[in-house]
């Protein structure tokens, strides 16, 4: 899959040709079978800037979407920008969601070492009352 994410700062007097522009290819792009999204959005932080997404889900399409001269209108739109747009083209070999914060989540609280091993590593520099102190808030977790 390829993500391309363009960042502009577009004038206010030209704000709202660009967005026609760019909502008429966000209409267009999500009619393409190979088109995963197309987005425009806003920066809530900076002023009249603009971020055009768009994700294939093959290089080949993505380069023939890049050559075609409805894209040629995109151009025009980053030749409004007030200063050098950010243009960044990413290549995703897989992703996943929320399941692998999960899974992630699971397999850490199995990997929870033992009681002894965690008063090994409170038992450097301590000694008397704050070892025993250590160990017994310790124990106290312990299930």
């Amino acid at each position: 899959m390829i993500l391309a994410t363009l960042r502009m700062a577009i004038p206010v007097q030209k704000r709202g040709e660009a967005l026609k522009i760019l909502k008429s290819m966000v209409a267009r792009n999500q009619a393409q079978p190979e088109c995963v999204f197309c987005r425009i959005c806003e920066d809530a932080l900076e002023d009249n800037v603009l971020q055009f997404e768009e994700m294939w889900r093959s290089e080949m399409e993505f380069e023939r979407h890049l050559r075609s001269d409805q894209y040629h209108k995109v151009l025009l739109v980053l030749e409004m920008a007030l200063k050098q747009p950010e243009i960044r083209f990413d290549v995703i070999s897989s992703s996943t969601g929320i399941e692998t914060s999960k899974g992630k989540k699971a397999r850490e609280m199995n990997r929870l070492p033992s009681p002894p091993e965690k008063s090994v590593r409170l038992e450097a520099g301590r000694r008397g009352r704050d070892l025993r102190r250590s160990l017994s808030m310790l124990s106290a977790l312990s299930i």
